[in-house]
Protein backbone atom coordinates (compact mmCIF):
# COMPACT_ATOMS: atom_id res chain seq x y z
CA UNK A 1 0.00 0.00 0.00
CA UNK A 2 1.43 3.21 -0.61
CA UNK A 3 1.88 6.23 1.98
CA UNK A 4 -0.96 8.09 0.85
CA UNK A 5 -3.57 4.82 0.84
CA UNK A 6 -2.41 4.14 4.12
CA UNK A 7 -2.96 7.65 5.48
CA UNK A 8 -6.36 7.57 3.85
CA UNK A 9 -7.29 4.39 5.51
CA UNK A 10 -6.13 5.45 9.06
CA UNK A 11 -7.93 8.34 9.61
CA UNK A 12 -11.11 6.81 7.77
CA UNK A 13 -11.25 3.54 9.82
CA UNK A 14 -10.76 5.71 12.93
CA UNK A 15 -14.13 7.17 11.79
CA UNK A 16 -16.01 4.31 11.15
CA UNK A 17 -14.88 3.33 14.88
CA UNK A 18 -16.09 6.64 15.90
CA UNK A 19 -19.18 6.29 13.60
CA UNK A 20 -20.21 2.61 15.68
CA UNK A 21 -19.53 0.88 12.50
CA UNK A 22 -16.71 -1.65 13.23
CA UNK A 23 -16.46 -4.81 15.21
CA UNK A 24 -13.74 -5.53 17.04
CA UNK A 25 -12.37 -8.78 18.35
CA UNK A 26 -11.50 -11.83 16.55
CA UNK A 27 -14.79 -13.97 17.63
CA UNK A 28 -16.52 -11.33 17.13
CA UNK A 29 -15.23 -10.57 14.06
CA UNK A 30 -15.65 -14.37 12.48
CA UNK A 31 -19.55 -14.16 13.76
CA UNK A 32 -19.79 -11.10 11.99
CA UNK A 33 -18.57 -12.80 8.72
CA UNK A 34 -20.91 -15.59 8.79
CA UNK A 35 -23.62 -13.71 9.79
CA UNK A 36 -23.49 -12.14 6.72
CA UNK A 37 -23.02 -8.00 8.42
CA UNK A 38 -19.49 -7.52 7.53
CA UNK A 39 -18.36 -6.00 4.23
CA UNK A 40 -14.97 -5.75 5.05
CA UNK A 41 -12.34 -7.93 7.33
CA UNK A 42 -8.95 -5.67 7.99
CA UNK A 43 -6.23 -8.09 9.65
CA UNK A 44 -2.51 -6.93 11.33
CA UNK A 45 0.01 -8.22 8.83
CA UNK A 46 1.53 -9.76 12.18
CA UNK A 47 -1.40 -11.61 13.22
CA UNK A 48 -0.48 -15.73 14.54
CA UNK A 49 -0.94 -18.08 11.98
CA UNK A 50 -3.84 -19.76 13.25
CA UNK A 51 -5.83 -16.64 13.62
CA UNK A 52 -5.04 -15.71 9.48
CA UNK A 53 -5.67 -19.30 8.23
CA UNK A 54 -9.23 -18.79 11.06
CA UNK A 55 -10.07 -15.13 8.82
CA UNK A 56 -8.69 -16.10 5.53
CA UNK A 57 -10.83 -19.63 5.57
CA UNK A 58 -14.31 -17.93 7.13
CA UNK A 59 -14.15 -14.50 4.58
CA UNK A 60 -12.83 -17.22 1.65
CA UNK A 61 -16.06 -19.04 2.27
CA UNK A 62 -17.80 -16.40 3.10
CA UNK A 63 -17.04 -13.82 0.10
CA UNK A 64 -16.24 -10.97 2.20
CA UNK A 65 -12.97 -9.13 1.22
CA UNK A 66 -10.24 -9.47 3.68
CA UNK A 67 -7.11 -6.94 3.47
CA UNK A 68 -3.98 -7.28 5.26
CA UNK A 69 -2.82 -4.29 6.65
CA UNK A 70 0.47 -3.06 8.37
CA UNK A 71 1.16 -3.81 11.81
CA UNK A 72 -0.08 -1.53 14.36
CA UNK A 73 -2.40 0.46 11.58
CA UNK A 74 -5.70 -1.00 13.30
CA UNK A 75 -4.59 -0.94 16.66
CA UNK A 76 -3.36 3.32 16.09
CA UNK A 77 -6.77 3.82 13.81
CA UNK A 78 -9.07 3.25 16.42
CA UNK A 79 -6.76 4.59 19.46
CA UNK A 80 -7.20 0.56 21.07
CA UNK A 81 -3.98 -0.95 22.02
CA UNK A 82 -4.17 -4.88 20.97
CA UNK A 83 -6.45 -4.89 18.37
CA UNK A 84 -5.35 -6.83 15.16
CA UNK A 85 -8.48 -7.27 13.53
CA UNK A 86 -11.29 -5.08 12.77
CA UNK A 87 -14.80 -5.45 10.73
CA UNK A 88 -16.29 -3.00 8.85
CA UNK A 89 -20.35 -3.44 8.48
CA UNK A 90 -22.18 -3.36 5.81
CA UNK A 91 -23.49 0.29 4.73
CA UNK A 92 -22.37 3.22 3.18
CA UNK A 93 -18.86 3.53 5.03
CA UNK A 94 -18.10 0.20 4.49
CA UNK A 95 -18.83 1.06 0.70
CA UNK A 96 -16.01 4.34 0.97
CA UNK A 97 -13.87 2.01 2.48
CA UNK A 98 -13.88 -0.54 -0.62
CA UNK A 99 -13.43 2.89 -3.08
CA UNK A 100 -10.33 3.21 -0.56
CA UNK A 101 -8.78 -0.24 -0.84
CA UNK A 102 -10.32 -0.76 -5.14
CA UNK A 103 -6.29 -0.88 -6.19
CA UNK A 104 -5.13 -3.37 -3.28
CA UNK A 105 -5.49 -6.80 -3.50
CA UNK A 106 -7.23 -9.16 -0.93
CA UNK A 107 -5.57 -11.93 0.63
CA UNK A 108 -8.98 -13.80 0.83
CA UNK A 109 -12.48 -13.68 -0.28
CA UNK A 110 -14.19 -11.56 -3.11
CA UNK A 111 -16.15 -8.28 -3.36
CA UNK A 112 -18.17 -9.18 -6.42
CA UNK A 113 -18.06 -12.96 -8.30
CA UNK A 114 -15.54 -11.57 -10.81
CA UNK A 115 -13.62 -14.25 -12.61
CA UNK A 116 -15.53 -17.03 -11.73
CA UNK A 117 -15.58 -17.97 -15.83
CA UNK A 118 -12.05 -18.77 -15.68
CA UNK A 119 -12.38 -21.78 -13.16
CA UNK A 120 -9.24 -21.07 -11.04
CA UNK A 121 -6.60 -18.67 -9.73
Amino acid sequence: MTDVTLNSLKGFLGLCGRAGQTVLGQDACVEAVRGETAAVVLMDEDSAPTTRKRFTDSCASHRVPLYSVPAGLIAQALGRDGRMTVVVKRGRMATKLKDLLKDERPVAGTETGTNDSQGGF
